[in-house]
């Protein structure tokens, strides 16, 4: 009986020293992202549909993203996100001012959709286990910071 209680003591006090875990965000639940983008203030909604990959979109102060989940199994264990945003009212945006934007800046790119429209489009590889909470929130926070930026670089 001193044994299992010197083993159990043992293993207690090993994982009170063990440093403490963070929770990991991966793209396979796109409710856990949504709760992460309302947490910075976003309205969210979910569209998902049997078989197709999720959208999320986001909405705050009259502004909407979309963050398609990528690379997906029959439209779930989803391994990648791409946060877009689009600019209808600003076709007149040329290639070399988008080329401007992508030579200058990180992390995000932009270029033009099929309909003309400057596109502001940012990958997270959140495959294998996943990321930190904290890292993606900071995505997210790089992410928001990125289509302040572009909103005031294309409509000047």
């Amino acid at each position: 009986m001193r044994k299992i209680a010197g083993i159990w003591a043992a293993g207690l006090a090993l994982a009170l020293t063990s440093p403490a875990s963070a929770e990991l965000i991966d793209a396979k639940s796109p409710k856990v992202i949504a709760t992460l983008i309302e947490s910075q203030g976003w309205k969210t909604a979910i569209d998902a549909r049997p078989g197709e990959s999720p959208v999320l979109k986001a909405t705050r102060n009259g502004e909407l993203f979309v963050i398609d989940f990528m690379n997906c199994t029959d439209g779930k264990n989803c391994k990648t996100l791409q946060f877009l945003m689009g600019f209808a009212d600003a076709k007149e945006v040329t290639l070399d001012k988008l080329n401007e934007w992508n030579r200058d800046r990180r992390f995000a790119r932009a270029y033009r959709d099929g309909e003309g429209d400057p596109v502001l489009a940012m990958d997270v590889d959140l495959d294998f286990s996943g990321l930190p909470r904290e890292n993606v929130g900071e995505l997210v926070n790089t992410w928001t910071g990125l289509m302040d930026s572009f909103r005031t670089f294309v409509r000047g």
